[in-house]
C-alpha cells in the first residue's frame, strides 16, 4: 500500500497521516484497548504511508465514531478471585513485510483491563510454539512489575499471580525444562519466564482462544468477533 508514483506521493503530503497515527495511538494507549493492534499496524508505515493506509486509518476513525460512548467498566468478577489476571497471545509470522510475529498482552482487574500492549516481537521465530513463548515471556515481566508495584502499596501477595496462554506447547516449555526441544537457539533471557514459575510467582494455565482477550492484540478480526472481545475487555456503553 506504498505510494506506486509521483501523484499517490503528492496526494500524502497533502494529508496529516502521522498526526492521526499519533492521536489515534493516544486513544489506544489511554482508553480503547480493543484498537491496539490496528494503530500498531498503521504506525508501521509512518515513515512512508500509501493511499491505502489513509484509507485504513480513515476506516479506524468511522469505528471510533461509531462507539464513540465505549468506555472501561469494572466490576468485581467471581471468575476472577485473584487481584488481576493476566492473558497473553501471539501471531505467527503475522507481519507480511518480515514475517515477525506480534506479540498481544492484555491484564484485567475485575471486568475490566488495566493494562494492555500490541507490539512487533523483535526476533523472528520458527513456530507457532516460540512466538507464544516469547509472548508469555513479555507478560510476565508485565506481571512481576505489577506485583512489585501493588507490594509498595502495601498489598500483600500470597499465591502465585495467573498468566494464561492458549498454546500447550507453550505452557510445557514454561512448565519444564525438559520440553525445550527444538527452542535451545533462543537467547537466554526468554529463559527467565521458567524461574519465575518456579519460584511461586507466575502460575501459568492454559486458556482456550475463543475465551482468549488478548486475541484482539495480535490479528485483525471480524466484526462479530470485535464485539465479543469488548466484553472481555470490559468495554460497554
Amino acid at each position: 500500500m506504498a505510494p506506486k508514483d509521483a501523484e499517490e506521493i503528492a496526494f500524502m503530503k497533502t494529508v496529516p497521516y502521522r498526526q492521526l497515527v499519533g492521536a489515534l495511538m493516544y486513544l489506544a494507549v489511554a482508553t480503547r484497548p480493543d484498537i491496539s493492534y490496528a494503530v500498531g499496524v498503521l504506525a508501521r508505515f509512518s515513515s512512508n504511508p500509501g493511499p491505502g493506509h489513509w484509507k485504513a486509518a480513515k476506516h479506524l476513525c468511522r469505528y471510533l465514531q461509531g462507539t464513540k460512548d465505549m468506555k472501561l467498566t469494572y466490576a468485581p468478577d467471581p471468575h476472577a478471585p485473584e487481584l488481576f489476571t493476566t492473558f497473553s497471545d501471539a501471531d505467527h509470522g503475522g507481519d507480511e513485510d518480515n514475517r515477525r510475529s506480534t506479540s498481544g498482552m492484555v491484564v484485567k482487574m475485575g471486568t475490566g483491563a488495566i493494562s494492555w500492549a500490541s507490539r512487533l516481537q523483535t526476533i523472528v521465530t520458527l513456530s507457532t510454539t516460540e512466538a507464544e513463548y516469547i509472548s508469555a515471556v513479555q507478560s510476565g515481566q508485565e506481571i512481576i512489575w505489577l506485583r512489585n508495584l501493588l507490594s509498595e502499596f502495601g498489598y500483600e501477595f500470597t499465591g502465585p499471580s495467573t498468566l494464561y496462554v492458549d498454546n500447550q506447547s507453550a505452557l510445557a516449555v514454561a512448565r519444564n525444562p525438559e520440553h525445550h526441544g527444538r527452542m535451545k537457539h533462543l537467547d537466554l533471557r526468554h529463559y527467565w519466564l521458567r524461574d519465575v514459575v518456579e519460584a511461586g510467582d507466575i502460575d501459568i494455565k492454559y486458556l482456550p482462544t475463543k475465551s482468549m482477550p488478548a486475541d484482539i492484540m495480535t490479528k485483525a478480526l471480524g466484526r462479530l468477533k470485535v464485539v465479543e472481545m469488548r466484553g472481555m475487555l470490559g468495554l460497554y456503553d
